[in-house]
């Protein structure tokens, strides 16, 4: 039995984990690029899959995650000593895999708060901080009114106008805007191409017009309600060298499955909790077949809960390395009031400096 893209077992409990796990082989392999996609309990099971018993019960593992979650510094060497016979790990950047694939480099962008943004921004946080006040309630919907505070967090550090509704998008009122022309002027300059990837649908077309206004012509969105048939046509329009010089995509929508090697820089316009998603949105242009340098370019806004995100994004990035990473998204919501508040506390310096 062999099991490609493995990550999509990692959900013990759901139907076609089950499904799976009842077939029967005498030998099974996983093939998966992101073994811990969002918590450790994703590698529990996928080798539930390959050697059940070998990481104990589902129970048992979770109790040992948790534990593991409350130390400072995490020790992964007995459980990566325990499961490392069975992983054969290469990856594209392997001495000898693609010889011919160029270099990646990655770096932050750093952008301030425009003031429309400071003053909406300070004003979610003492929001946040009376309705955790008022907020009684704990468990689950205590992580919705934390999850759904952080989301308006990140749609003001992109636009005022996302956050509104007001559909304005002026440039000015967005320190990410002003950041990504700049940027963009850079590469028209050079007659090169980017990728932009955002996750809300809504920034898509607004980014659009923004980069049309730099790069002087249209350029191309996909979303998840694109279809089928037009995505494979945006594709080839893009890939073509005289194609659109920008192509604007939803992190969900276009973050898997899509080759897009004409692009030599790729934007991450907000983060997303999971490396792991990031990392393949890149890939849509670094992989088999690119022939320039890809330069990715990940805006984070100083001073906010942003420079926080990018931080947990980097060390669940090396926990990821050694195959294990914990859910960042999900940890948020456990910390306590105080904890959560200076999260997203507003660094003023930082931010309009």
């Amino acid at each position: 039995m062999v099991l490609d893209e493995a990550q999509a077992v990692k959900n013990p409990a759901a139907r076609q984990t089950k499904t799976v796990k009842k077939l029967r082989g005498s030998m099974r392999v996983a093939l998966t690029g992101t073994p811990v996609e969002n918590r450790l309990g994703d590698l529990w099971s996928i080798f539930d899959f390959i050697n059940p018993g070998l990481l104990g019960s589902a129970a048992k593992f979770k109790g040992f995650a948790r534990e593991l979650g409350k130390r400072e510094h995490a020790r992964y060497a007995p459980l990566r000593r325990l499961v490392s016979p069975y992983i054969l790990r290469r990856m594209k950047t392997d001495p000898g895999i693609a010889p011919e694939l160029p270099d990646k480099t990655e770096m932050q962008a750093f952008c301030g708060l425009a003031k429309p943004q400071a003053l909406l921004y300070q004003q979610a946080v003492r929001a946040l901080a009376k309705a955790l006040e008022d907020e009684d309630s704990t468990g689950i919907q205590r992580r919705g009114l934390v999850l759904g505070a952080l989301m308006r967090f990140k749609q003001i550090c992109n636009h005022p106008s996302q956050f509104t509704g007001d559909g304005e998008y002026a440039a000015a009122a967005s320190g990410k805007f002003e950041r990504l022309a700049a940027l963009a002027a850079e590469i028209a300059s050079r007659g090169e191409k980017v990728l932009v990837f955002t996750q809300f649908r809504e920034m898509c077309d607004p980014l659009a017009e923004h980069l049309a206004g730099v790069f002087g012509r249209a350029g191309l969105v996909l979303h998840g309600g694109t279809a089928v048939k037009q995505r494979r046509q945006l594709v080839a329009d893009f890939q073509r060298e005289d194609g659109p010089p920008f192509f604007i995509l939803s992190l969900k929508a276009g973050g898997t499955g899509l080759n897009l090697t004409t692009a030599s820089h790729v934007v991450h316009f907000d983060r997303w909790w999971n490396p792991a998603v990031e990392n393949q949105a890149t890939d849509r242009a670094f992989r088999i077949g690119q022939q320039q340098r890809v330069l990715v370019h990940k805006f984070v806004t100083r001073g906010t809960i942003e420079e926080k995100i990018d931080a947990m994004i980097a060390e669940k990035q090396r926990m990821s390395d050694e195959i294990l990473a914990g859910d960042a998204g999900a940890a948020l919501t456990e910390l306590s009031d105080d904890e959560i508040l200076s999260m997203v506390a507003l660094d003023l310096d930082r931010a309009m400096g």
